[in-house]
């Protein structure tokens, strides 16, 4: 099972990220550099939250602990990358909370946006 959920996960986050990687590198050559930058940004946020999505295919733990787990995952993940990315000022604690709350704001949206697709799809 471990085996089939990794390869599902490097499915789903991999193969983005390998091509939103190679755009990256092509900006770069064309010394587009934030544009480089930026893209490779989001090439690891797309990476983690593939890896991260076989989380809810883990039938025997319920939607709560599997949200609790994605919404970790995307913590010690996604979060840091906002703060490194050059997309938000941070010179300080209150702008690293600043960026939390947005952080959560956008996931809890996502979260349930999808998960109101998910109910009414019946995924």
């Amino acid at each position: 099972m471990f085996i089939s959920l990794l390869f599902k996960g490097i499915l789903r986050g991999g193969i983005p990220f390998g091509i939103m990687s190679i755009i990256a590198v092509m900006l770069h050559f064309q010394e587009k550099t934030y544009q480089a930058r930026s893209t490779f940004f989001v090439a690891l946020i797309v990476l983690f939250v593939g890896l991260a999505s076989v989380i809810y295919d883990i039938n025997s733990l319920s939607l709560f602990e599997r949200s609790i787990i994605h919404f970790l995952s995307m913590l010690i993940t996604v979060y840091p990358i906002l703060l490194v990315s050059g997309w938000f000022p941070l010179t300080n604690v209150k702008d690293a909370l600043a960026i939390f709350l947005y952080f959560a704001c956008f996931g809890a949206v996502i979260y349930t946006i999808m998960l109101t697709l998910a109910k009414v799809f019946k995924w």
